[in-house]
């Protein structure tokens, strides 16, 4: 591992390297410096199996943050290191170093005294979307021709349901006669949930710089609670803004788990739908009146496309979700499904809340 850390323009004398337990896809690592005054880095293992394309992945993560830095620069902001991330080249100047095994890896400055949460309140979503107002607000002016799609497709409904009507078709696992009425549920509300792909496509509905993976856990805190940068780039790229709000309120505006037996702890929960919004609209200056308007079927339509993400895997047999249990899919496409029909039961009240929310910032 000290011989992956060498291959970078790092600046202090190499001690202890560990092994950090977060996230899902990349492996991670702490490069501690002999001297612990001195700078400490973030080493990663970029899972090239789902980023197949490291080089334009490392080109948008580098595009993203200089353009941050020079717009907090140009706002007088200091301290930009602990604001935003900054990749560290390798010494022949390259964003990454491919081992002789074929593994790709990377390094950042690593972000000392922050920590983040994984617990929602209404202070932190409120928190919360102003940080992703805002990091949408600075990046609004990138040419999104400049970024490619690390995850080509990822919230494309269009895309999802033919994934999702080949599953059907094949039934590889046997598993369509069970869940059968949930297949027509979701085809009832195809056409509609495919609504903004066409938008998109008719220049009604433009394609912004996104996060993609907007949940609270991907921002840093400092030790006064504020937030002081966000993390996790990997898929940030072009996409619809609504389905960044939307991705955000399928995770932390549930009352009840993403996979949880128990139904009746699903509901939409909308203090937390109301505060990131109000954080969200404070910031986010730069959205048109059709993307103000369609903000809050973001919300359902990011929980119809995991419910139909959720049971496409469990008709394949389980090949790309982690499982627990073998039911384990088809009861997370259930709590997902089950949240949809909370956010369609109070969709005139969320659409009520963003309206409100976006007059107190006209």
């Amino acid at each position: 591992m000290k011989h992956i850390a060498e291959q970078f323009a790092i600046t202090t004398e190499i001690g202890e390297i560990r092994p950090l337990k977060i996230g899902h896809i990349n492996d991670s690592f702490i490069i501690d410096s002999k001297n612990p005054e001195d700078t400490s880095y973030f080493l990663q293992k970029i899972n090239h199996n789902i980023f197949k394309d490291v080089a334009g992945l490392q080109r948008n993560i580098q595009l993203v943050t200089d353009h941050l830095r020079k717009k907090l620069r140009e706002r007088g902001e200091t301290d930009l290191d602990r604001k935003v991330l900054r990749l560290i080249p390798t010494k022949d100047g390259q964003l990454f170093y491919k081992d002789d095994n074929g593994e790709y890896w990377r390094i950042y400055i690593n972000l000392r005294n922050t920590h983040s949460y994984d617990i929602i309140t209404p202070g932190l979503a409120e928190k919360a979307g102003e940080a992703f107002g805002d990091f949408q607000c600075m990046l609004s002016d990138i040419d999104t021709d400049q970024l490619i799609e690390t995850i080509p497709d990822f919230h494309n409904m269009e895309f999802r349901l033919q994934q999702f009507r080949e599953a059907v078709q094949a039934d590889i696992a046997g598993r369509v006669a069970e869940t059968q009425w949930m297949i027509d549920e979701i085809e009832k509300r195809a056409e509609e949930m495919c609504t903004p792909q066409r938008m998109c496509r008719e220049g009604l509905l433009p394609k912004r710089i996104n996060h993609c993976d907007t949940k609270v856990n991907n921002m840093l805190f400092d030790e006064q609670g504020n937030v002081t940068c966000i993390v996790d780039l990997d898929t940030v790229m072009p996409g619809l803004v609504l389905s960044d709000f939307g991705d955000f309120m399928r995770t932390a505006a549930n009352t009840g788990a993403e996979d949880d037996p128990n139904l009746d702890n699903v509901e939409v929960n909308l203090d937390i739908f109301q505060a990131y919004t109000k954080g969200y609209l404070r910031k986010a200056t730069f959205l048109s009146p059709v993307e103000l308007e369609w903000l809050p079927f973001g919300a359902k339509l990011l929980s119809y496309m995991q419910t139909v993400r959720f049971l496409t895997d469990y008709l394949n047999g389980d090949t790309y979700y982690k499982i627990a249990s073998p039911k384990h899919n088809w009861q997370r496409s259930k709590a997902q499904f089950k949240l949809l029909q909370s956010q369609e039961k109070h969709f005139e009240e969320m659409k009520q809340i963003v309206h409100t929310c976006a007059q107190k910032q006209a």
